[in-house]
């Protein structure tokens, strides 16, 4: 059997190249065959251990594609570690090219504007000076402080005469600064009549019925111009006319060049 199996082994009797050829395999199946004998019947032939993965192998199964892989080219370690690196740097240039393209496409913020400056604030009055006249001790110049009101002035002139009537003076009023106060005496032609020099009405001194005069102002908003004028104490300039309920700036175009202060 031996011998058949080895003749078939070197292509059989006719195939043989060489008398030694044929005897190497005879003693190569002879020495198998004696394995055999020796080990007995449960005799199995183990396989090989498999090849343990190396870091690279697994590397390259990770990053490499199969097809690489199942080709009979072995780059090597260093071949591996190269194509691994060509790998990183592809990857590192994508990202970097998905984070341009991403800043790219998002708009830039609007720019932050400075805030407007504040408008300057109008340095406020220390002192008022009030001119008062008729029943009082000491007639003349008086000072009192901003927000004071008529009762101060006629108190800082050294109050009023005994037996004066001081009904027709509204005591309660505020201040303002230049104004003339008369006390129980008969108030002047020119400022009762609210008229000035250069024929202007007086908002701080016409009555009701001389700004019922006016262009454009009737009954209701000459008694609003004089409440204006009782809760603020005097107007300080023509503008302040627009403050009054029902003055717009057209009727203040009209008015602005026949009144004053």
């Amino acid at each position: 059997m031996f011998e058949a199996q080895a003749f078939r082994a070197a292509g059989g009797p006719d195939e043989a190249l060489d008398p030694r050829s044929r005897l190497q395999a005879l003693r190569r199946h002879a020495a198998q065959d004696d394995e055999v004998e020796r080990a007995g019947p449960d005799y199995s032939v183990t396989p090989p251990e498999p090849v343990p993965r190396t870091r690279t192998r697994r590397f390259a199964e990770r990053w490499l594609p199969e097809s690489l892989l199942r080709s009979r080219v072995d780059p090597g370690r260093t071949g591996v570690l190269a194509i691994g690196l060509v790998a990183a740097v592809l990857l590192l240039g994508m990202a970097a090219l998905a984070w341009t393209s991403r800043s790219a496409a998002e708009p830039a913020p609007p720019p932050v504007l400075p805030p407007p400056p504040l408008p300057a604030a109008t340095p406020a009055e220390s002192e008022l000076v009030v001119s008062v006249v008729g029943q009082v001790n000491r007639p003349g110049l008086v000072t009192v402080e901003p927000g004071s009101r008529v009762a101060d002035a006629v108190e800082a002139a050294g109050g009023a005469l005994p037996d004066t009537d001081l009904t027709g003076l509204n005591l309660a009023r505020r201040l303002a600064d230049g104004e003339q106060l008369y006390v129980a005496v008969p108030v002047p032609p020119q400022a009762q009549a609210g008229q000035t020099g250069d024929g202007k009405v007086d908002l701080n001194t016409a009555t009701e019925e001389q700004l019922d005069e006016l262009p454009g102002i009737g009954e209701v908003t000459a008694k609003r111009i004089v409440q204006w004028r009782t809760e603020h104490g005097r107007f300080d300039s023509v503008e302040q006319l627009r403050e009054v309920g029902g003055i717009g700036s057209s009727r203040f175009a009209r008015l602005r060049e026949l009144v004053r202060v």
